[in-house]
């Protein structure tokens, strides 16, 4: 991951070109977040995350980007593909598989389950700003 920019207020980072992107990549190093572990994912055809795993605290959310395979969620098993978005709960098993020809690319977000208070509609202030862009 590369840095890009830093500032006083914020961290921009890349993981680069998505599309020829490969492996496993956790941002909270890259960017100091501390709110929340993202992480960019593929796996080639035929491939699955090589272990299952649970969390104690943090719920996880997988955001499908490209590709499509099969999740597993302890004993239940769906299809997934592009556009899917996939909440997984604490305490239990979870793992993923890609069944596609292209390799399956995603996005994982974890954050402490139950500590969302407010969002965008009841945390965000309209400022007014000079627009610089």
């Amino acid at each position: 991951m590369k840095t890009l920019e830093n500032g006083t207020k914020f961290t921009h980072v890349a993981v680069g070109n998505l599309k020829s992107f490969e492996g496993k990549q956790f941002v909270k190093d890259a960017s100091g977040a501390t709110s929340c572990e993202i992480s960019f994912g593929t796996l080639p055809t035929g491939a699955a995350v090589p272990f299952f795993h649970s969390h104690r605290i943090n719920e996880e959310n997988y955001i499908i980007l490209s590709g499509s395979g099969r999740f597993q969620v302890d004993n239940e098993v769906f299809d997934v593909a592009e556009g899917s978005v996939i909440r997984v709960a604490t305490g239990c098993d979870r793992n993923l598989k890609c069944t596609s020809v292209e390799p399956m690319t995603y996005i994982c977000i974890q954050a402490k389950e139950g500590s969302l208070g407010d969002c965008t509609a009841t945390d965000a202030d309209i400022n007014e700003r000079e627009n610089l862009l």
